[in-house]
């Protein structure tokens, strides 16, 4: 189109006065103008860098790339573009956002366009806005038509007429027409009203119109097919304006309550008497008088008399447990609003003896008025106190159980675990071994490599701890220094810290012997430590850890639980935290209590502290008061005798490797890289001829392809992926019924040594803890069969 003024007249300052970004591209689409809110929507500093952008990437900013196509199409046909709405990428970023473009063509006056014209507006917060108001309105669109009924929005027009704005999904289900057909015709299930009920409408249009009315009533609607329904109606008042009064409600199908009723006002005196003859306790509760029929039956479940009870339901109501009136309150409400069909509820009656009676009850309202206000319900209570008893020792069992899975499934993870560690550990410390012969014992590295002993050591020893954990083997109980088992507990410890919380040791000096089961004393230094740490609940907090040797007298030994006096070594674990009342302290060893929020504990971890403690003669007490923190105190029993604690043992360095007799063969099969390369130069450096593999499936192979290469031993590992050790040997025993093999495994069992005797192996060895015993272990087996 034709430009309004001539063109190349100046509007320099109102194109960069503009609020808006706006620009001018040559007829080739090239942009030669910007002004400066266009480069700030692109992300630049100034128009510059956005020109040279753009004639470099022209294609580049729309998302869409289809986009600027449709963009110039339109343009070309009609000359202008409005209201072109995109999503485009920051030309300097990339960041997306939405906008919206205007364009038009500038032509000289023989009809040759000149340039474009057009405007860019950022609208990313507008349809951000839009977006998040189309959603908010599905989710309540979806979530009315999850609910039960027929959810709606109306005008009463202040002629009577009726307009509807919403109308939920479950009109389909309880007048089997569409919701737009409703909203496009209001008569249309005004129509289907039962002549009986039709005149209400009008009477209830009126009173609305006059006032601000809840309505709460029942009527009967006839459906094409010829089928009655009754339907529960209730709306409230939203507002009113000139448009008339807006009202909100929902339209329940209460058909089959109807007939309940109906058939119950037939047969109640049958139906009581049924109920009794069952064993049933019968209640009749006038809900507008507040009197309560109690069957004899009912009374005698509770050990009341009529007279005590005096024939009102506030009285069994003020002996319903105080958790439950609650639950019990919304279930009666629910059912007296019509949202559910019968009343059910399980709740605790204190009764006359003190004892607390489990009991369900079930109801139903027989009688309304005519706006639907419940006016009489019936219904029975049963006693379920040994069902609920019963209840509560299977979750009590199923707790024990998760407890008892979580336990195995912790062991097969840290065997998995173990299993590579070794692994990992066996080629370091093989190495070392290697490297320290290597350097000969005067060498510089000797230190440093020291060093690397120990740390592959303590690691190799956390590994084991971790094992020793898991498994809750029997209790082996041993005279040992109780000190250095409380060392190791805690360095392990202080790596399972939450941030936040400080770990503090006052420890004796003295080893304290004592006759304790290492590993299970252990665990109750660590359930110790890890209950005061989550007393914390996230909060900063400290934990302080005590050993000491005391002397108890024949009062405080009593006061403990009747232990012997005498000379005990004292381990405590105290915290900061928020401390524990009387009640919790009762019951604080209890098996499976815990003031835990559910799900975040068993109730198992000081009930397995205070069997341990029991088990080893000793005793636990507790000193706690809300607010201040608590501690618990172990006492055990010194031993007669000291015992030296145990040193971090630190490999020598190792002594040159005797040679072996010459040609011998041996074939080693692991998985693991590095360890097949460490034995290989191991046995090497022995003397051996070796041949390796890194699965057994290799090791079939070679040995199928040299049926005649003399073989003196094959060593394979177990624990591989694909072939095990085992089936690999069953599989080479075929071929080579004479060979000598050898399994080895850092799991050593009685079935693996059974299924390997089964093939003729009789060989099943323990992974070494280091490489020169491996080539011991080897010798062992290769020397007897040389000799």
């Amino acid at each position: 189109m034709d430009s309004p003024s001539a063109p190349g007249a100046d509007f320099t300052t109102l194109f960069h006065f503009l609020p808006i970004g706006a620009y001018r591209s040559s007829a080739d689409g090239q942009m030669i103008h910007a002004n400066a809110q266009l480069a700030r929507i692109n992300g630049f500093r100034d128009v510059d860098e956005l020109l040279a952008h753009a004639r470099a990437d022209p294609d580049g900013w729309y998302a869409d790339p289809q986009r600027r196509a449709e963009f110039r199409a339109l343009l070309a046909r009609d000359g202008a573009v409005r209201g072109f709405v995109s999503e485009v990428r920051s030309r300097h970023v990339g960041e997306r956002m939405w906008v919206r473009e205007n364009a038009h063509v500038v032509r000289d006056a023989s009809g040759q366009v000149l340039f474009y014209e057009g405007t860019v507006e950022d609208i990313s917060a507008q349809m951000a806005q839009q977006q998040a108001i189309d959603e908010q309105q599905e989710r309540m669109r979806a979530l009315a038509d999850q609910i039960p009924g027929m959810l709606f929005s109306l005008v009463v027009h202040h002629d009577g007429s009726r307009s509807y704005r919403f109308v939920s999904s479950g009109v389909r289900e309880l007048y089997g027409v569409e919701p737009e057909d409703v909203m496009r015709d209001a008569t249309l299930i005004a129509r289907m009203l039962h002549p009986d009920d039709a005149p209400r409408l009008q009477v209830e249009t009126q009173a609305l119109l006059e006032q601000a009315l809840v309505l709460s009533g029942e009527f009967r609607i006839r459906l094409a097919d010829g089928r009655v329904k009754w339907v529960h109606n209730r709306s409230i008042e939203v507002r009113r304006d000139s448009e008339g009064v807006h009202r909100v409600g929902v339209l329940l199908d209460i058909t089959e309550r109807k007939r309940a009723e109906d058939a119950l006002h037939e047969n109640e005196a049958l139906w009581k008497l049924a109920l009794e003859s069952a064993g049933e306790g019968v209640w009749d509760w006038n809900l507008v008088t507040g009197e309560e029929y109690l069957s004899d039956s009912m009374l005698a479940l509770y050990g009341y008399t009529r007279e005590e009870l005096r024939g009102e339901a506030v009285a069994l109501d003020a002996r319903t447990h105080p958790d439950d009136v609650v639950g019990m309150s919304l279930a009666r409400i629910a059912h007296f609003e019509g949202r559910s069909r019968v009343y059910r509820n399980e709740h605790r009656v204190q009764a006359k003896d003190g004892r607390w009676v489990w009991v369900l009850t079930r109801g139903m309202v027989i009688a309304r008025d005519e706006q639907g206000r419940p006016l009489r319900m019936v219904g029975t209570h049963t006693d379920i106190t040994e069902m609920k008893q019963a209840e509560e020792q299977r979750h009590a069992l199923e707790a024990q159980l998760r407890e008892s899975q979580k336990m195995e499934a912790i062991g097969t993870l840290a065997g998995g675990v173990a299993h590579d560690f070794n692994n990992l550990l066996a080629a370091i410390l093989g190495n070392l071994v290697l490297a320290r012969e290597d350097v000969g014992p005067d060498h510089p590295a000797q230190e440093s490599l020291a060093e690397i002993n120990r740390a592959a050591i303590r690691a190799r020893q956390l590994v084991q701890q971790i094992l020793t954990f898991s498994r809750r083997g029997t209790q082996v109980m041993e005279r040992q220094p109780l000190l250095p088992l409380v060392d190791e507990a805690l360095r392990l410890m202080r790596s399972l810290l939450p941030a936040g919380v400080r770990l503090t040791t006052r420890l004796s000096e003295q080893a304290l012997p004592v006759l304790v089961d290492g590993t299970q004393m252990q665990q109750v230094l660590m359930n110790l430590c890890t209950n005061a740490w989550q007393a914390f609940e996230g909060r900063a907090g400290e934990v302080t850890v005590t050993l000491e040797a005391v002397t108890l007298d024949a009062g405080h030994a009593l006061q403990l639980g009747a232990i012997e006096p005498g000379a005990y070594a004292r381990l405590s674990v105290a915290d900061n935290g928020p401390g524990m009342d009387e009640a919790t302290q009762r019951r604080v060893f209890e098996p499976f209590f815990t003031t835990k929020a559910p799900g975040t504990g068993t109730g198992l971890g000081l009930a397995v502290v205070h069997g341990i403690v029991k088990a080893h003669r000793g005793a636990i007490g507790l000193v706690s008061r809300p607010g201040a923190g608590a501690r618990f105190d172990v006492y055990l029993p010194l031993a007669a005798a000291d015992v030296a604690p145990q040193e971090d043992a630190i490999a020598p360095a190792a002594a040159p490797l005797e040679p072996v007799r010459a040609g011998l063969h041996v074939v080693y099969v692991d998985d693991y890289e590095a360890l097949v390369f460490l034995v290989n130069r191991l046995l090497r450096k022995q003397g051996y001829r070796v041949t390796t593999f890194e699965s057994g499936q290799a090791a079939i192979d070679w040995f199928a392809q040299h049926p005649d290469e003399p073989v003196d031993l094959l060593v394979t590992d177990q624990n591989m992926p694909g072939l095990s050790g085992i089936e690999a040997a069953r599989e080479l025993r075929r071929l080579r019924p004479a060979l000598r093999m050898a399994v080895v495994s850092g799991h050593v069992s009685d079935a693996l040594i059974a299924e390997a005797a089964a093939i003729g192996i009789t060989e099943v060895m323990a992974k070494q803890d280091s490489m020169d015993a491996l080539g011991a272990a080897i010798r062992g087996l290769l020397e007897p069969a040389g000799a």
